[in-house]
Protein backbone atom coordinates (compact mmCIF):
# COMPACT_ATOMS: atom_id res chain seq x y z
CA UNK A 1 0.00 0.00 0.00
CA UNK A 2 1.65 3.70 -0.96
CA UNK A 3 1.48 6.10 1.77
CA UNK A 4 1.56 9.93 0.58
CA UNK A 5 4.21 11.88 2.45
CA UNK A 6 3.55 15.89 2.25
CA UNK A 7 6.12 18.36 3.01
CA UNK A 8 4.76 21.26 5.86
CA UNK A 9 6.63 23.87 4.41
CA UNK A 10 5.36 26.47 7.18
CA UNK A 11 6.30 24.05 9.96
CA UNK A 12 9.38 23.41 8.88
CA UNK A 13 9.95 27.75 8.65
CA UNK A 14 8.46 27.78 12.19
CA UNK A 15 10.48 25.00 13.60
CA UNK A 16 13.76 26.77 11.94
CA UNK A 17 13.13 30.38 13.69
CA UNK A 18 12.03 28.87 16.60
CA UNK A 19 13.90 28.91 20.04
CA UNK A 20 14.60 25.29 19.93
CA UNK A 21 17.33 25.99 17.10
CA UNK A 22 18.05 29.17 18.33
CA UNK A 23 19.59 27.74 21.72
CA UNK A 24 21.07 24.73 19.42
CA UNK A 25 23.12 27.44 17.16
CA UNK A 26 23.47 29.38 20.51
CA UNK A 27 25.34 26.47 22.28
CA UNK A 28 27.09 24.70 19.12
CA UNK A 29 28.58 28.42 18.84
CA UNK A 30 29.62 28.99 22.39
CA UNK A 31 31.21 25.42 21.66
CA UNK A 32 33.18 26.16 18.99
CA UNK A 33 34.08 29.94 20.00
CA UNK A 34 35.81 27.93 23.16
CA UNK A 35 38.05 25.88 20.69
CA UNK A 36 39.13 28.60 19.08
CA UNK A 37 40.15 30.84 21.93
CA UNK A 38 42.12 27.98 23.26
CA UNK A 39 44.27 27.66 20.09
CA UNK A 40 44.79 31.47 20.34
CA UNK A 41 47.25 33.12 22.31
CA UNK A 42 45.50 34.10 25.64
CA UNK A 43 43.53 37.58 25.61
CA UNK A 44 43.06 37.27 21.85
CA UNK A 45 39.72 38.69 21.44
CA UNK A 46 36.78 36.67 20.29
CA UNK A 47 33.62 37.95 19.08
CA UNK A 48 30.05 35.82 18.56
CA UNK A 49 27.40 37.59 17.06
CA UNK A 50 24.35 35.74 17.16
CA UNK A 51 21.59 36.55 14.31
CA UNK A 52 18.43 35.48 12.42
CA UNK A 53 17.88 34.85 8.66
CA UNK A 54 15.15 32.43 7.88
CA UNK A 55 16.99 30.67 11.12
CA UNK A 56 18.83 31.28 14.19
CA UNK A 57 22.97 31.59 13.15
CA UNK A 58 25.81 33.05 14.57
CA UNK A 59 29.56 34.24 13.70
CA UNK A 60 32.66 33.84 15.32
CA UNK A 61 35.21 36.29 14.32
CA UNK A 62 38.49 36.74 15.91
CA UNK A 63 38.81 40.20 16.41
CA UNK A 64 42.44 40.91 16.35
CA UNK A 65 44.71 41.86 13.11
CA UNK A 66 46.41 38.66 13.13
CA UNK A 67 43.30 36.46 12.91
CA UNK A 68 43.35 36.43 9.53
CA UNK A 69 47.00 34.88 8.82
CA UNK A 70 46.05 32.04 11.38
CA UNK A 71 43.37 31.35 10.41
CA UNK A 72 44.67 31.04 6.72
CA UNK A 73 47.88 29.54 7.99
CA UNK A 74 46.39 27.09 11.06
CA UNK A 75 42.86 27.05 10.21
CA UNK A 76 41.93 27.73 13.55
CA UNK A 77 38.03 28.60 12.86
CA UNK A 78 37.51 25.43 10.67
CA UNK A 79 39.05 23.10 12.48
CA UNK A 80 37.10 24.71 15.56
CA UNK A 81 33.83 24.14 13.68
CA UNK A 82 35.40 20.18 12.30
CA UNK A 83 36.26 18.88 15.90
CA UNK A 84 32.67 19.93 17.14
CA UNK A 85 31.01 18.33 14.23
CA UNK A 86 30.30 20.43 11.98
CA UNK A 87 30.96 20.68 8.05
CA UNK A 88 32.54 23.33 6.68
CA UNK A 89 32.33 24.35 3.11
CA UNK A 90 33.08 27.39 0.48
CA UNK A 91 29.78 29.22 0.35
CA UNK A 92 31.02 30.10 -3.75
CA UNK A 93 31.33 26.63 -4.56
CA UNK A 94 27.41 25.81 -3.89
CA UNK A 95 26.60 22.65 -2.98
Amino acid sequence: MLQRLELDTRGIREFLGGPEVRQMVDGATAGIAARVRAKLPPGTPVTVRAYTTDRGAASITIADVRGMAWQARDGVLTRSAGEAGIEVRDWRRGR
